[in-house]
């Protein structure tokens, strides 16, 4: 039915997402992809979608070789995609969003709302037609997802991460569909990180581990315990307990405390119930597989989401409704995933350390000191090794891993005591993510309490005084480094522990 061979795709900053993958999908199979992030799978999906396009290899389909130039070609061939984060338009009704699919499809509205309203009935969807999308529970939004991609019946249906963003109820109604069309002979590509999700859906799964396929193995007879391993593969982990830096013996109490947070968006509770604490002198690291809670966790703190429950403490002060300028007056900074989000991209490096030292109340009176400013930029430059050609040049013709280390300067420039840092090397190449590091470790020395989300398990072992492993939005352990079996990690992260 599906087949690929030697696929490698490098990005333009030197990332390899594949590295010479080859497998086979059959008919009336449920081929499950399992892995990390970062492991390649949803490369790999793209490319047979005709989303991206792969740097070598080849994609054969029914017997021939395939190029899309577009999700839309793979459409018409037959093949569907759905995607972790849905592909609905909000503002408009369930019943205007499967008729503007079914358009591209040379249906009608009439044809593609019938149709829609017969597999609804088939697969006991309950289904709002006239109801705005973006009112809608996440389960239901993906019900709806299912019904457009099944509106002309698929040949392949590539399913990534599925179950993600919806309840258990919603869950066995999706096993359920996906049982139905492995029936009528449809090929299934079920992306996951969920260990226990492999026997229960699957017919054969392939592990991937750093754009890379490790292994293929009959889904029914792979153990938790043997996925596990696969997919976390040979790391080293930290024989002996880290020393506490100086500053967590000598201030009492934690820097930053949550408490039976809860936070909801979009109608699906992301989090649910986390309580955890950073003191002075300590980096705790939060890891975990996209997608369980990581993102709206930090957001919560730093002020940008509301939060459903729960409260959060930073200096001793609650926090849970002051808005984001007020936690960073108190000493809360943050390093955002994105470096577009941590530096304005059109103002040069001056300003924009201006405007974090603005921000966090370090500047005084009606005008700004652009001297001592300037002073202050060459101190941290000269520190960290960002290399500019001009301070007065645009932050975005910088490099990323110059972009990361001014981001870090412009933190260290407003002494924070608190520090929540998002993937700080996603994207850095292995000389910059030592800097980086190094940035961390001794702002730890100096006392900062820094909370690390990272999805980059080596980083977060390596970096961590405690780590603390996220699952669908819930904190399933915290231990120190030394603690953790690679075997343990990999269960907490599969949601199988």
């Amino acid at each position: 039915m599906l087949a690929v061979r030697d696929l490698v795709k490098v990005y333009p900053d030197g990332t390899v997402a594949l590295n010479g993958v080859s497998l086979d999908f059959m008919a009336g199979e449920v081929h499950v992809l399992l892995g990390e992030n970062g492991a390649g799978k949803t490369t790999l999906a793209r490319i047979i979608y005709g989303e991206i396009r792969p740097t070598s290899g080849e994609v054969i389909y029914e017997g021939r070789r395939v190029l899309f130039r577009g999700p839309w070609e793979a459409i018409r061939a037959g093949i569907r995609m759905i995607y972790q984060h849905f592909s609905l338009v909000g503002g408009f009704t369930v019943a205007d969003n499967i008729a503007l699919y079914g358009s591209r499809l040379g249906l009608s509205r009439r044809e593609a709302l019938e149709a829609a309203r017969r597999l609804a009935e088939e697969y006991g969807f309950r289904i709002p037609f006239d109801a705005r999308v973006s009112d809608l529970p996440a389960g239901i939004q993906q019900r709806v997802e299912i019904v457009k991609a099944l509106l002309v019946e698929p040949r392949v249906l590539i399913l990534d991460e599925p179950t993600s963003l919806v309840s258990p109820l919603d869950v066995e109604a999706l096993f359920r569909v996906i049982r139905g069309l492995r029936e009528k002979g449809v090929a299934i590509l079920y992306i996951t990180h969920k260990l226990r999700e492999v026997g229960v859906i699957g017919d054969r799964v392939t592990v991937m581990r750093r754009g890379r396929v490790v292994a293929t193995l009959p889904a029914k007879k792979a153990t938790v315990d043997q996925l596990a391993r696969l997919m976390i593969g040979e790391r080293r982990l930290p024989e002996e307990p880290r020393i506490a830096a100086a500053g967590a013996a000598g201030e009492r109490g934690a820097a930053l405390r949550v408490e039976n947070l809860r936070v909801v968006r979009e109608g699906f509770e992301a989090v649910r119930g986390v309580s955890l604490e950073v003191r002075p002198g300590e980096i705790l690291g939060v890891t975990g597989v996209a997608g369980n809670g990581q993102d709206e966790l930090v957001e919560a703190i730093v002020g940008v989401l509301p939060v459903a429950g729960g409260r959060i403490t930073l200096l001793g002060r609650d926090v849970t409704r002051e808005p984001t300028w007020v936690r960073y007056r108190l000493g809360l900074a943050y390093l955002p995933g994105s470096r577009k989000l941590s530096l304005v991209q059109e103002m040069n490096a001056l300003e924009n350390l201006a405007l974090g030292l603005l921000g966090a109340g370090k500047l005084r009176g009606p005008f700004i000191d652009w001297g001592w400013v300037a002073k202050l930029l060459v101190k941290y430059v000269e520190e960290l090794g960002v290399v500019m050609h001009s301070p007065y040049a645009p932050v975005k013709h910088l490099s990323g891993g110059n972009q990361q280390k001014l981001a870090l300067a412009r933190i260290l420039a407003v002494e924070p005591r608190v520090l929540v840092a998002v993937d700080p090397t996603h994207g850095l190449d292995i000389a910059t993510t030592r800097i980086v590091h190094s940035i961390l470790a001794e702002m730890r020395s100096r006392g900062m309490a820094i909370l690390l989300v990272s999805s980059d398990l080596d980083e977060v072992l390596q970096l961590s005084d405690r780590v603390a492993v996220m699952n669908s939005g819930r904190i399933v352990s915290i231990k120190k480094p030394h603690e953790y079996t690679l075997e343990e990690l990999g269960r907490l992260m599969g949601g199988a522990a």
